[in-house]
């Protein structure tokens, strides 16, 4: 190595015991450290940020949250080993993102053109990141069911007929596509209220729980749909928020899930009130309840026909055989009723002249009679005359004043029958037979 001198005394500039080393050595040196306390590799976990591509290489940091501060150790995977573990990633259906925890494997690396440590990526352990998706999600399961809200969905009625339908989705996507498509194929009356929302990324849980709290709380919507197509497990695992669950959990309205792949089920379709398989799966549903109520309200309303037209038949046999019978009992009637009139006609006919017989009988009798009766009623006559003669004699007032009665009078005429009728000094009048006497009161 050559260094240039400074003159401080006598020492050498160089050193063996006490090398200096030039940047580009150091960093060779380095890398020598590293590969001898290194030697196998070493394997690293934590959350994946920062994750971008450049060209056909991927560049992330693996980062960690401790008590002492954040921790960063900076990642690079290469071509040629993207390509090795992409078939791994593919089979355990696992997609590298942000928020994703890892355990991977690589190498320690200084790279001297920006004097960064780094790891070169070699492997992945996949299992690793399975199981922290899996506790992840069996913590927010055993919280729900804690609370009680783990069935709560479940527990609100879904209509016979839900066409007001609100959708929670990332509208473009194929997932819309095949959900929309299967609606509007349907012919049936649905309407759709739709929240695009993103549905995958690092917002993706808050983005979908607000959209189903405002779908919920909308009027008027039968259900509220939360659809997403297929894609690596830890994209699906957004479903597995906690965020989510407790929006679908709360929510006033029956929630319906269509998420991913038939194999995946979600914390999401957990506790959702009905879980489809897949965004068409989840129209079909709707699909399938919607035309089930139409057919059983047609085949209900066809039978009231058909009931219908069976009375109206019955009672139709029954009013013409009750019209036959009154058109015989009419006719019958009208028969009885001509005899009835024929015989009084004849009566008629007949009843004048055994009238004037009987009557002119009846007048031979009474001339007769009359011829007989005068002289026998004139002698009865007489003496009942004469005997209402002496009655009416004796009750004139003439004979009785006769007899020595007297009729008084006050002044202006009134017969005294009580002596409280006159006061004294009054002046009355009596008659008697012979004339009228005129007195005055002197003493009562």
């Amino acid at each position: 190595m050559s260094q240039p001198a400074f003159d401080f005394g006598d020492e050498p500039a160089d050193d063996p015991a006490n090398p200096t080393y030039t940047v580009g050595e150091l960093a060779d040196a380095i890398n020598d450290q590293l590969r001898r306390g290194f030697s196998d590799g070493v394997w690293v976990r934590g959350e994946i940020d920062g994750l971008r591509g450049s060209g056909p290489h991927t560049y992330f940091a693996l980062v960690e949250h401790g008590d002492s501060g954040k921790a960063v150790m900076n990642v690079s995977l290469f071509a040629p080993m993207k390509r090795n573990l992409t078939p791994l990633l593919k089979k355990h259906r696992l997609d590298l993102a942000n928020g994703m925890k890892v355990r991977i494997f690589g190498h320690l690396d200084y790279y001297a053109p920006n004097g960064r440590l780094g790891l070169k990526m070699a492997g992945i352990d996949p299992r690793f990141t399975l199981g922290e998706l899996s506790q992840a999600r069996d913590q927010v399961v055993r919280r729900l069911v804690a609370s009680g809200l783990f069935d709560a969905n479940r527990r609100h009625d879904l209509s016979p007929v839900p066409l007001q339908i609100g959708v929670v989705a990332s509208v473009g996507t194929a997932a819309w596509h095949d959900f929309h498509d299967e609606i509007r194929r349907s012919g049936l009356g649905f309407g759709l209220a739709v929240c695009d929302t993103r549905v995958q990324g690092e917002w993706a849980a808050a983005s979908v729980a607000a959209s189903i709290r405002t779908l919920a709380a909308r009027p008027g919507l039968d259900a509220v749909v939360v659809i997403r197509g297929g894609g690596a497990r830890n994209e699906l695992a957004t479903f597995d928020a906690e965020a989510i669950a407790l929006a679908i959990a709360t929510s006033r309205v029956p929630v319906l899930t269509g998420l991913g792949h038939e194999v995946d089920r979600s914390v999401a379709d957990e506790v959702a009130h009905t879980a489809l398989k897949t965004p068409t799966a989840c129209a079909a549903h709707l699909v399938d309840r919607v035309a089930a109520y139409r057919d059983r309200t047609e085949a209900r309303w066809a039978a009231v026909v058909e009931a219908i037209g069976r009375d109206l038949d019955a009672a139709d046999t029954r009013l013409a055989d009750r019209a036959h019978r009154v058109a015989r009992r009419t006719h019958a009637a009208v028969e009885r009723a001509d005899e009835r009139l024929s015989t009084r006609v004849e009566r008629l006919r007949l009843a004048p002249t055994q009238q004037l017989r009987r009557s002119e009988s009846g007048l031979v009798r009474r001339r007769e009679q009359l011829a007989d009766r005068p002289p026998r009623s004139l002698d009865s006559e007489l003496i009942r005359l004469d005997s209402i003669a002496a009655r009416v004699a004796t009750l004139d007032p003439a004979i009785l004043l006769q007899r020595g009665w007297s009729i008084t009078r006050t002044a202006d005429g009134s017969v005294v029958r009580s002596v409280d009728q006159v006061d004294d000094d009054a002046v009355i009048t009596t008659q008697v037979a012979d004339g009228t006497l005129t007195s005055r009161i002197a003493d009562r």
